[in-house]
């Protein structure tokens, strides 16, 4: 990354994936909550890109085990071609979700992009969700339990196939952070593709210094960094505008610490940040937290000592 980052701000308002609705005015909280000027001071050069468009929540039962299949394939195939379109410039997409079945778009354009140029991938999903459920596996049928499956090729065609690749990732490019919610089924499946997760017992036990330290392990001036940053890894207290809430999540302090250690790799290339539902937050102050979090990961340091 160079010293001053390029960052484009991509919206994505919808909620099809989700089981709450409200998550489609995620993108207008955080530039509310002051996010540009956040990253300004940060010394990004920032753009905003304003909103994408795609079809409305039609708030239908499942069908074949998926909720808005169609609805949801639609978006992110608009979120692929826009954070595909922001690399090829050279410039870091910021993905304002939005619920997180919009992952699959915008990381399947990632590992699009590090397919033509070389570079090798490596996730970060911080969530409270494994988010490895399948049509067979799932309780609700909602797409954003599946983004992490669909990208590892377990999933509807029309989205696993989305950047033109099958599988767009390997499950050894992730690495999940503050899991602590996850669904029988959904976990072992996670078991059968050797996913690596680094769940709040582990946090609990080892600390987020050493999680961090192993989710960020060998990489490399060639390795292309996404996170993707789902809201419901912050504890419910933190962050109580979200659809999803999970008690017993990182502190403001872990999350801190998480975010200023993802910086300092200077590997930084894409970003998500989803599940922010205003409709349910208390005065804008999740969104506020999300943004303070954001800048830790351009810089913003609680760092004193040289």
């Amino acid at each position: 990354m160079s010293s001053a980052p390029r960052v484009s701000l991509i919206g994505a308002p919808t909620d099809v994936g989700a089981g709450v609705r409200g998550a489609s005015m995620g993108p207008e909280a955080l530039r509310v909550a002051q996010l540009q000027p956040a990253l300004e001071a940060q010394g990004c050069d920032v753009i905003d890109r304003g909103n994408l468009s795609g079809p409305p929540n039609p708030w239908q039962p499942p069908v074949n085990g998926y909720r808005h299949l169609d609805e949801v394939v639609a978006w992110n195939q608009v979120v692929h071609e826009a954070v595909h379109a922001e690399l090829q410039q050279g410039r870091l997409p910021l993905l304002l979700g939005g619920d997180h079945c919009l992952g699959i778009g915008s990381i399947s354009a990632v590992a699009r992009y590090c397919r033509e140029t070389g570079k090798k991938l490596r996730v970060l999903w911080l969530d409270a969700h494994a988010d490895f459920n399948t049509n067979t596996l799932t309780p609700t049928g909602n797409v954003h339990g599946m983004p992490v499956a669909v990208l590892c090729g377990h999933g509807p065609q029309a989205l696993t196939h989305l950047g033109g690749h099958h599988p767009a990732i390997k499950p050894q490019m992730v690495r999940q952070i503050g899991i602590r919610s996850v669904d029988a089924g959904e976990k072992r499946l996670v078991h059968a593709e050797n996913l690596e997760v680094f769940d709040m017992r582990y946090i609990d036990e080892m600390g987020m210094r050493h999680t961090m330290e192993m989710a960020l392990a060998l990489l490399d001036a060639q390795t292309h960094l996404h996170v993707s940053f789902d809201v419901d890894f912050l504890d419910a207290e933190v962050a109580p505008g979200v659809g999803t809430t999970v008690r017993g999540g990182p502190t403001y302090r872990e999350a801190q610490l998480c975010m200023e250690m993802i910086a300092d790799t200077g590997r930084l290339g894409s970003l998500d940040v989803v599940e922010l539902n205003p409709a349910l937050d208390v005065r804008n102050q999740t969104a506020e937290v999300a943004v303070d979090l954001i800048a830790s990961l351009f810089g913003k340091s609680t760092l004193m000592r040289r």
